[in-house]
């Protein structure tokens, strides 16, 4: 697995001033268990970070492209912009899987919890570089290789996913908007499993579990539309 920074950096076009950012953006929290002395934290509370710095960079693009789309519609098409299948395909464009420090378990695991830890990833390197280059560089990156898909999103109506079509037709029909909230967590931080409700009100329609927050509140917002037949 290559460990060159250089290499990286190359491909999504940013020169870190600060190597040791890029570094922990980098670093999963299971690499740490076999490296007591690694010179950086893992990269969880970079992702935290560029988590916020994404959705801003988005909602205020989508706000100023769309004049005349309400706040659902926005909504909808941001949630496909930055959801978990989208940032695994970012990943796998800056080829991340090479760079991204694991422990050895976690480096033969299955393709879909590497998918999860990688998708995260890129929410750290976008921290990392908010920290390291400021706002406008974490901006260009997101423009490069997130915003740059919004247009095949809006060709395929791929906004119109489980949880924005629930959102239509509950709002619809009903008067009300789903919210979800987690319900439980188990396995280790590193690979850990989410079950999420979805709620109208105070009332828990139905769960659903995933691998990350957000798969399990798709797979919520699916069981209600099976549920509920609202189509």
């Amino acid at each position: 697995m290559s460990k060159e920074f250089k290499d990286i950096q190359k491909i999504i076009g940013v020169e870190f001033k600060n190597q040791l950012l890029l570094k922990e953006a980098l670093t999963h929290r299971s690499f740490l268990n076999e490296n007591e002395n690694w010179p950086v934290f893992h990269n969880e509370r970079m992702e935290f970070l560029g988590d916020a710095v994404l959705e801003l960079v988005v909602t205020k693009f989508l706000f100023e492209k769309f004049p005349d789309d309400d706040e659902g519609k926005l909504t909808s098409v941001r949630s496909a912009l930055v959801d978990h299948n989208m940032l695994s395909n970012v990943a796998e464009t800056i080829k991340l899987d090479d760079f991204i420090y694991l422990s050895k378990g976690e480096a033969k695991a299955d393709k879909r919890s590497r998918e999860a830890i990688i998708s995260n990833a890129v929410e750290a390197i976008i921290g990392a570089i908010y920290l390291g280059q400021g706002y406008e560089e974490a901006k260009g990156f997101i423009k490069q290789f997130i915003l740059s898909q919004l247009d095949k999103i809006m060709e395929a109506e791929l906004y119109r996913d489980s949880k924005s079509l629930l959102q239509e037709l509950v709002q619809e029909k009903m008067n009300k908007t789903p919210h979800y909230e987690v319900i439980k967590e188990t396995g280790p931080d590193h690979r850990k499993k989410f079950t999420v409700g979805v709620y109208f009100g105070e009332e828990l329609i139905i769960e659903g579990d995933g691998d990350s927050k957000q798969d399990a509140e798709r797979a919520s917002a699916e069981n209600a539309l099976d549920k509920l037949d609202l189509q």
